[in-house]
């Protein structure tokens, strides 16, 4: 890193007067690029489970942080690579998950989960590429954080309110679009609450534009509302505390808070009065009609508190509150809080089950894998402690001790819980990063995801000027010499800085992300990760905020001498081909999928649909040789050919190539079942399956029918010797008639 920090020629770097009168315009460019970026890859790349929309997403954003990786390799500057030790402990991360494909049981969901993490990674490593770019920048990327929020819950509630437009098969009424999940739409929301606070509480900027941030919260709100999400709401209230707690606006960001979350609350109370809006299955006629009128309340909602944010950063602007008046409004806001959780207490004692049975039955309801407690898709749901959860973190419990060291592969989870679980439900996902890393990865990916989690603390400390105690060795370790008095010091500095503000919402909005990701899997949504994954990154770059901020205006100049450096050229080309390799590697899966697909269409008997498949089939193979999926679609096609040796022969490697996948073992048990006509060996076959899917319907009802074809054989096998012998008496006795 030493070789890339050359100190720049200062005549070199002196922008012109005409750079500088277009700065403003430039950083108005910036943030609206990047708002539409993050808006499109929430609206686009949808819950992260569909393979295409995901890939797409993974494609681009590969190749971004490819080019930017490549400008600030190219830009001379003589700042340090602050946050270069998280992305190493990051691209460890992704090297552990690439390299579980060697031992997963799903070595294609592996590969999958590989590219996903790869692809986050060049997200965290594009934040803190953008801040050593364009660091004085800081506050478009914060605009453009609140603006994508917005426009992706303002989508959400579009749905409600255009249901046959929008959401004609809808069969839910929480909140689920654009992610077809409504946790990660609650989540958008989440994150988007601490943007709007900075920018309802901060002292710059014109006061028409920072009241914009009492809608916004409004809106953010309902969202997390209407979403029924209680992993939202907990991470809202962490994140509010955590940004009250170290920046210094509090009156204001209570103003922006409490005004965002009354309108938020009146329009929730009117539609969990509305039957068409709270239940499920509802016809859309109905829903549209009652969707038309949550449009008139929030509409009116957003009316009403851009007036009162207009009418509160006018007056603050004018006559600021006097200190007696901001001490009195902050004692009064500190005994309002404190009598929250004493209501709560006076709300247990007094219930049927007394303070002691609500805390015992609750905390039952949340870690009791067996209990019964029924958690109603509805409103009540708000105010519900049990939770599936504990059902499957048990799972996850499960497959770690039974792989400790290595997991069972990324993404390997969905398919290991099959052996252990009691239900028929379908999940993909243990619902908390730490379960779903153990299972997957175990105390290796535990590991390296704990010195991540450290690293970018600790990036994030040196941000906010949070002096971190150095032990000597380490000290000694890095030459900076023993540590000061002033380096021991823990507490984070008094005055705060517009940029102090900024980056501390930064950090609070990946506490919000790291808060849910704990007790949920919105990891894999692209809405919600890339948010978090940039905010992180750009507050891990900065470093001390002593340093001025990188300024975009002398872009252009550090690039030209960074030109004139082979060293320079050379590592941004190979940046430039890792970021098309990762692209390359993230298309294959879904190239597989489009030639399978192709190859199931073009089947048929004659020679020239049979020749043309199996070359698609072939080529499905080679771009995913892991998955199971083009054999399967090879043995299709081998049947309608009238190959039926080679089509079981393609299923046999499938069994061979994912023996603990019980979907390989009960497709071939199907084959012997439907086309031989071998029951016996289907229910050889069907044992592995049953193995590793007890509750699995499918190979439950192939068990069954073999059962039937096989005792329907045998009954037919008897009837057969039953009809031999009596014709072979028949024909005895006729014989003995026939003797003298």
């Amino acid at each position: 890193m030493s070789s890339l920090a050359a100190p720049p020629e200062p005549r070199l770097l002196a922008p012109s007067r005409a750079v500088r009168r277009a700065a403003p315009r430039a950083e108005l460019l910036f943030g609206a690029a990047l708002a539409v970026a993050l808006s499109a890859v929430g609206l686009r790349g949808g819950g992260g489970l569909a393979l295409g929309p995901t890939t797409k997403v993974e494609i681009s954003l590969d190749i971004v942080a490819a080019v930017l990786g490549a400008l600030a390799v190219l830009a001379v500057s003589t700042r340090r690579w602050w946050g270069a030790g998280a992305i190493l402990w990051f691209g460890a991360l992704a090297a552990v998950t690439a390299l579980s494909i060697t031992w997963a049981i799903q070595p294609s969901d592996a590969w999958l989960e590989a590219n996903r993490t790869i692809a986050w990674m060049a997200v965290f490593a594009g934040g803190v590429v953008l801040t050593r770019l364009a660091g004085a920048w800081w506050s478009a990327c914060l605009a453009a954080i609140a603006t994508a929020t917005g426009v992706v819950c303002t989508w959400a509630i579009l749905t409600k309110v255009f249901p046959g437009a929008l959401a004609a098969d809808e069969i839910y009424a929480r909140l689920r679009e654009p992610f077809s999940y409504w946790n990660a739409v609650g989540l958008t929301g989440a994150l988007g609450v601490p943007a709007a606070l900075w920018l309802g509480a901060r002292r710059s900027g014109h006061a028409a534009l920072n009241a914009l941030a009492y809608p916004l919260m409004g809106l953010l709100l309902l969202t997390v509302l209407l979403a029924y999400s209680r992993g939202s709401l907990l991470a809202v209230v962490v994140g509010c505390a955590f940004w009250f707690a170290v920046v210094p606006l509090r009156l204001r960001g209570v103003a922006v808070l409490a005004a965002g979350a009354l309108g938020a609350l009146a329009v929730t109370a009117w539609v969990f009065g509305q039957d068409t809006l709270t239940k499920d299955n509802v016809d859309v006629a109905q829903r549209a009609t009652s969707g038309h009128e949550l449009g008139i309340a929030t509409l009116a909602m957003l009316v009403l508190l851009l007036a009162v944010g207009l009418v509160v950063q006018f007056a603050a602007a004018r006559r600021p509150p006097a200190e007696g008046t901001r001490r009195r409004a902050g004692a009064v806001i500190l005994v309002a809080l404190a009598l929250v959780p004493l209501a709560l207490v006076v709300a247990l004692a007094l219930s049927s089950k007394g303070l002691g049975g609500s805390i015992s039955s609750g905390w039952k309801s949340l870690t009791d894998p067996h209990d019964q407690t029924r958690v109603l898709n509805d409103p009540s749901r708000l105010t519900s402690v049990g939770s599936v959860r504990a059902r499957y973190w048990n799972e996850s419990y499960k497959i770690w001790k039974a792989h400790k060291g290595k997991g069972v592969g990324a993404g390997g989870y969905a398919t290991a819980r099959l052996r252990y679980r009691t239900d028929r439900l379908a999940v993909r996902h243990a619902h908390g990063y730490v379960v779903q890393t153990a299972a997957d990865l175990g105390l290796l990916g535990l590991a390296v995801s704990f010195a991540l989690l450290i690293a970018w603390a600790w990036a994030t400390a040196r941000t906010l000027g949070w002096r971190l105690p150095v032990p000597p060795a380490a000290a000694r370790l890095w030459g900076r010499g023993p540590p000061s008095a002033d380096a021991a010091a823990t507490l984070p500095r008094l005055t705060f800085g517009p940029e102090h503000v900024g980056m501390a919402t930064l950090a609070t909005i990946a506490l919000v992300f790291g808060v849910h990701s704990f007790i949920d899997w919105t990891w894999f949504v692209p809405g919600t990760a890339v948010i978090a994954l940039l905010a992180a990154g750009w507050v891990a770059g900065r470093g001390p905020l002593e340093e001025a901020p990188a300024d975009p205006r002398d872009l252009p100049a550090r690039l030209r001498l960074g030109v004139r450096r082979p060293p320079r050229v050379i590592a941004a080309v190979l940046i430039v081909v890792a970021g098309g390799l990762a692209a390359w590697t993230a298309w294959e899966p879904l190239g597989a999928r489009d030639a399978g697909n192709d190859a199931l269409l073009a089947a048929g008997k004659d020679p020239k649909s049979y020749n043309k498949a199996l070359g698609l089939v072939r080529t499905a193979q080679d771009r995913n040789p892991l998955s199971p999926d083009p054999l399967f679609e090879r043995a299709v096609v081998e049947l309608v050919g009238g190959h039926k040796t080679a089509a079981r022969a393609a299923l046999v490697q499938a069994v061979r190539l994912q023996p603990a996948n019980a979907s390989t073992w009960e497709q071939l048990s199907r084959f012997a079942l439907d086309q031989e006509n071998d029951p016996k060996q289907a229910l050889r076959l069907l044992g592995p399956a049953l193995y590793l899917d007890p509750q699995s319907p499918t190979g439950v009802r192939d068990y069954l029918d073999a059962l039937r074809l096989a005792a329907q054989q045998a009954q037919a096998q008897a009837d057969r010797k039953a009809a031999a012998k009596a014709q072979a008496r028949a024909k005895a006795k006729a014989k003995r008639k026939k003797k003298p």
